[in-house]
């Protein structure tokens, strides 16, 4: 059986989910899996446009909150929805490529107000790491 990258709990009025890596940095990764596929609603999004990105914290949580927020950002501003990622965790620092295509070719995408605070867990267990993240919609 595959390893599971993510999935969705249940959360009224939000959106919950959770992701698994066997590094943190593949769990940063699959986290972009889920909000991917949220709000594609699961429309399979090409891989036409590379962003680079880099985004501080000052705690891993932070850094994973940034690092959410910024794809909110590039998805509002920019028109670009993120399709999968290739992340690099150093200290307090991140960077990613993060592959996707322009929104505009696709369409009832889902939207996302923001990321939160609220019931946010980063843990390693024996398997890895799990990142749970709540986004208000």
């Amino acid at each position: 059986m595959k390893n599971k990258k993510f999935e969705f709990l249940e959360h009224t009025g939000e959106i919950k989910f959770q992701a698994f890596g066997k590094t943190l940095n593949e769990a940063f990764e699959n986290s972009i899996l889920a909000i991917s596929s949220f709000l594609s609603k699961e429309q399979k999004i090409k891989n036409k446009i590379i962003k680079k990105i880099s985004v501080n914290g000052t705690d891993i949580k932070s850094l994973l909150y940034n690092f959410l927020d910024e794809m909110i950002y590039l998805f509002d501003a920019e028109l670009f929805i993120p399709k999968n990622a290739e992340v690099t965790i150093n200290g307090n620092k991140l960077t990613a490529i993060i592959f996707g295509d322009k929104t505009l070719n696709y369409e009832g995408l889902d939207y996302i107000k923001s990321v939160t605070y609220s019931d946010m867990i980063i843990e390693k267990n024996e398997k890895g790491y799990i990142i749970q993240v709540v986004l208000d919609v």
